[in-house]
């Protein structure tokens, strides 16, 4: 069924999957592998958020609760536990799922900067209750130590892991690009561009947010869990609220409502950032922050909207002219 769909989107998009999948496995050649795992995370993370941005229409600075209480989960899970990895990283997406399921019916019946504020406030509590309960999450210290057991397999080396995590992250992007694609989620773009509308045509609306939130979660749940086997511990800073902001920035920079868009916003962060530190430069916000109103205010939809939109206009441009529909004239025009 997703060849057959691939197939009518035309053989660009064949070729851009193609592209994409050999980009992934051949990643941790071109670059430090645990750099690498972490654009592998981050893309995850900001397609889980752009799923709920770009085409439910809810902005969420809350994000970093999922993202941060899966880490803490999945962590918990492999050292006390001693789970392998993959049912770990499970349990931490079924705790993010759950976690956003009060989090979202509480929030969902908000919009705008008000959906915006109570989930950054909610994430906020998650963060305090994390930090104070030292016992079980090693409070600022963190909780370190995770292992990367699967089945006796040795995968303390990163570029190993790195294949072993992406199937995760390649399930999760499929997942989120099945969804968009249903029903379902004609549905949710509906609910963004006239949410009264669709409540008049009968569609449950809340119902409908409080799905793309909790479905939302799950995917950042399943890049956290990733994210903290592959570095071995679990911190604060996952929580904390500038960890939301940049997923945020990340999905602008890609293009909302892309979703791809938030692989190259993931990307191009994720390395400026690593660069910068690599140099011993300790003003990573700045330049950031500069990239990031330089671009926005040059694509206006994003680098990957931008350029799909060009291709779009390029190949009706070119489009020879048997094939563009005449214009009606008047005499065939119904009365």
């Amino acid at each position: 069924m997703i060849v057959s769909r691939l197939g009518r989107s035309g053989r660009g998009g064949v070729v851009l999957l193609a592209a994409g999948l050999v980009a992934a496995l051949v990643l941790p050649w071109l670059i430090y592998p645990p750099v690498a795992l972490d654009i592998a995370c981050w893309a995850l993370f900001a397609a889980a958020l752009d799923l709920l941005l770009g085409f439910t229409g809810l902005l969420s600075f809350g994000h970093a609760a999922f993202w941060g209480g899966s880490a803490y989960c999945t962590g918990l899970l492999a050292v006390h536990a001693g789970l392998p990895f993959p049912v770990a990283v499970l349990g931490g997406t079924a705790f993010a799922a759950l976690l956003a399921l009060p989090i979202g019916f509480l929030s969902v019946r908000l919009t705008g900067i008000y959906f915006a504020m109570v989930t950054l406030a909610f994430a906020q509590m998650v963060y305090f209750v994390a930090n104070q309960w030292r016992e079980v999450t090693g409070g600022e210290n963190g909780l370190q130590g995770i292992p990367r057991e699967l089945f006796g397999l040795d995968l303390s080396d990163p570029f190993f892991f790195y294949y072993a995590g992406l199937p995760f992250v390649l399930a999760g992007l499929l997942a989120a690009w099945r969804i968009v694609h249903s029903p379902f989620g004609q549905v949710l773009v509906s609910i963004r561009d006239n949410p009264a509308r669709a409540r008049a045509l009968g569609y449950p609306v809340e119902r409908y947010r409080l799905l793309a939130f909790v479905l939302s979660a799950a995917l950042s749940g399943t890049a956290g869990g990733v994210f903290a086997i592959g570095h071995g511990f679990a911190s604060l800073d996952g929580l904390y609220w500038t960890t939301s902001g940049q997923v945020v920035m990340m999905v602008v920079l890609g293009g909302i409502g892309t979703l791809w868009g938030g692989a190259v916003g993931a990307a191009l962060v994720v390395q400026l950032q690593d660069f910068l530190a690599t140099a011993g430069f300790e003003g990573i916000g700045i330049v950031t922050g500069t990239l990031f109103i330089v671009i926005v205010l040059l694509f206006r939809r994003g680098i990957w909207g931008t350029a799909r939109h060009l291709a779009v206009a390029r190949r009706a441009a070119v489009r020879p002219a048997a094939e563009r529909p005449e214009p009606r004239s008047r005499v065939d025009t119904p009365t």
